[in-house]
């Protein structure tokens, strides 16, 4: 296979979630809100950590950077999305690249981030006498900069396997946005290799990720079960609550999103499984980690109260 990308085609058109002309205005106000209420939900977030001293701990400072990342990830593919609803959404091939590369960065980036703030809450409740030391400033710069390293690596190896292909029938991908299942099924050379680069940066990342924070929340749990009063243990799992059920929204439908792919001619269904996980789950963060916060309640009062008074 030539190492070069020799593909005749310079632009992709996107089908988008739906060919039907009825569907296609009232999806585009759903979306448009839901991009709105995702951008105003993570900016907020991110305005309200940095300008409050007391949210200013390593906790915060994970919350910080996922926020930062839903934020990019939305912004990525909702505007292409969103045009496609009201017009023949056509992306040329180095802003599909360009889209597969920074959709791959930032997914893989946050799942590394909810391994870093899950092992900041078995350092937490495991280790508080520590607690300070272990999660130094130095540390947690160095977990979110392995995080983004981590993402960087795993987007370059998708969009370096893709930009090997050549792409000379077809060019219209069936989703919303520039992936990289749909747009192998558009070469027309060998895709064995990106086979391979997918299996094993999807895996790494699966696995390294979900182990990781398994092996954290099973101590975790020890720990809890271990506090003599129930008071003490409520309050230990109000801390991890917020976490435990971002986890399981993101990486449960992303796991829904590609074993639907992977059945037998459902390709074309997946652009609806991976609406969850592209649209919503970044929208809901920002309310999983304010609406049951203290702090983040407290941060906003104060913050609302020099502003308007």
């Amino acid at each position: 296979m030539a190492a070069d990308n020799t593909s005749s085609v310079t632009e992709f058109i996107l089908v988008g979630l739906t060919d039907q002309p009825g569907l296609q205005l009232p999806l585009f106000f759903l979306f448009l809100g839901i991009y709105v209420f995702t951008v105003v939900g993570n900016l907020g977030l991110i305005t309200l950590i940095g300008l409050n001293s007391s949210l200013h701990t390593p906790m915060y400072f994970f919350l910080f950077n996922l926020s930062f990342i839903d934020l990019c990830y939305s912004c990525v593919f909702t505007p292409k999305m969103l045009n496609d609803f009201v017009s023949e959404n056509i992306i040329s091939f180095v802003g599909c690249m360009t889209q597969l590369f920074f959709f791959c960065f930032f997914v893989n980036s946050e799942c590394y981030v909810l391994v870093a703030m899950a092992y900041d809450r078995y350092v937490a409740i495991c280790k508080p006498l520590l607690y300070t030391v272990t999660m130094s400033p130095q540390v947690c710069a160095l977990l979110m900069f392995s995080s983004y390293m981590a993402g960087f690596a795993g987007a370059m190896a998708h969009t370096g396997s893709m930009l090997r292909l050549s792409f000379c029938h077809s060019n219209v991908i069936d989703h919303y946005l520039c992936e990289v299942l749909p747009l192998l099924q558009l070469s027309c050379t060998s895709t064995r290799f990106n086979g391979l680069v997918f299996s094993i940066v999807v895996g790494v990342v699966i696995v390294t990720s979900s182990v990781s924070i398994f092996i954290s929340y099973a101590l975790i749990l020890r720990s809890i079960l271990r506090i003599p009063s129930a008071e003490g243990r409520a309050k230990a799992f109000s801390t991890c609550g917020s976490h435990v059920l971002a986890v399981a929204l993101f990486f449960g439908s992303g796991a829904f999103t590609y074993l639907t792919t992977s059945l037998p001619g459902s390709v074309g269904q997946s652009r609806y499984a991976s609406v969850f996980y592209t649209n919503v789950v970044p929208m809901l963060n920002p309310l999983i980690y304010s609406l049951r916060n203290k702090d983040v309640k407290l941060a906003l009062g104060k913050t609302l109260k020099r502003v308007l008074f």
